[in-house]
């Protein structure tokens, strides 16, 4: 099945593979959880993250350079530098709109094309990016730094991402109005959490930007990262009503559906208010969606408990799309 590969075969392969390993430089290198590399460099501490966009069929470019600098800004970064690697189909016609994407996307960001690569790929069935991005900060913040006593909060709401990409790749087959469509198309607008990571930086112990697998998939790697039980209760996690629209007609969970666009982030208990009034006056809606305790590593949402990875409910879809040719 398609999806990130388990934290089960990266510890086995990978997290002890990286190469030269006495590099004092390294504060942050490969581990479970954690999206993004920090180094110790002199201008502070900079960023590392690496994202692919491969099965979302509208707007890669846009959704890659997002994915890529939410994991940099989830680490207390501001995003500056990218590299891009485009894959196309064939002579595929796409590669116009990709590169006026990914310019576009960069300077909203503030962040700026430093190099990369293109070719064309016969066996691709359609595009396929991948972007890393750099950025400097004096206070790296990883995903592994919640502690017990903290509070859980989350920016904007569950499934931002997923929802635009049930509207565009599979609106025409939901049975939804098409003006439900149209608004949902427009949550690609709010994909990035840059401005959402430059506020809860200054509050948060630890940050982490939820992608496959959505909110779910987001906590629990939180929770493996930071060594701690995540206690979150379902109702307080907003979800917008197209979102829960869309959701409905193909059967999927809000939760666990790709969820770029919201920040999960951990502050200290007594804090959370402060944090979501500085949100809140910048437009920026949150929510204190739970608590954090000592335990097994692991998410407890409304008495379920989760430990294990969390596969992501679009990826059936696409198969069958797919299978349907």
């Amino acid at each position: 099945m398609p999806g990130k590969v388990s934290p089960e075969e990266l510890l086995a392969h990978v997290f002890d593979r990286s190469g030269r390993i006495d590099d004092e430089t390294v504060l942050q290198g490969p581990a479970d959880g954690e999206d993004a590399a920090a180094i110790d460099w002199p201008g502070g501490d900079l960023v590392v993250s690496s994202d692919p966009i491969s099965l979302a069929a509208s707007q890669v470019g846009t959704l890659g350079v997002a994915v890529a600098c939410n994991d940099v800004a989830a680490s207390g970064a501001d995003p500056r530098w990218l590299t891009v690697v485009v894959m196309l189909p064939g002579e595929d016609a796409s590669f116009e709109t990709i590169a006026a994407d990914l310019d576009e996307a960069a300077a909203d960001v503030g962040a700026t094309i430093v190099g990369g690569h293109s070719e064309y790929v016969d066996q691709l069935e359609r595009p396929l990016v991948s972007l890393t991005a750099m950025g400097a900060t004096e206070s790296f913040v990883p995903t592994g730094g919640a502690e017990p006593g903290d509070e859980v909060v989350l920016t904007k709401a569950a499934g931002i991402e997923g929802t635009a990409i049930l509207a565009t790749d599979f609106g025409a087959d939901l049975d939804v109005d098409d003006a439900v469509c149209e608004r949902a198309e427009r949550y690609f607008e709010e994909i990035s959490v840059v401005p959402d990571a430059r506020i809860v930086r200054e509050y948060a112990t630890a940050m982490h930007d939820p992608t496959e697998g959505g909110v779910a998939a987001g906590l629990v790697e939180l929770a493996r990262a930071s060594g701690v039980r995540l206690e979150v209760d379902r109702e307080a996690v907003p979800i917008r009503e197209e979102t829960e629209t869309l959701c409905a007609a193909a059967g999927v969970d809000p939760l666990r559906i790709f969820g770029s666009g919201a920040l999960l982030a951990t502050v200290p208990g007594g804090t959370s208010d402060a944090c979501l009034d500085a949100l809140e006056e910048v437009g920026l809606e949150a929510a204190v969606i739970g608590t954090v305790h000592e335990g097994d590593p692991e998410l407890v949402l409304d008495g379920e408990v989760i430990a294990d990875a969390v596969a992501d409910d679009l990826y059936p879809l696409w198969e069958s799309a797919d299978a349907d040719g």
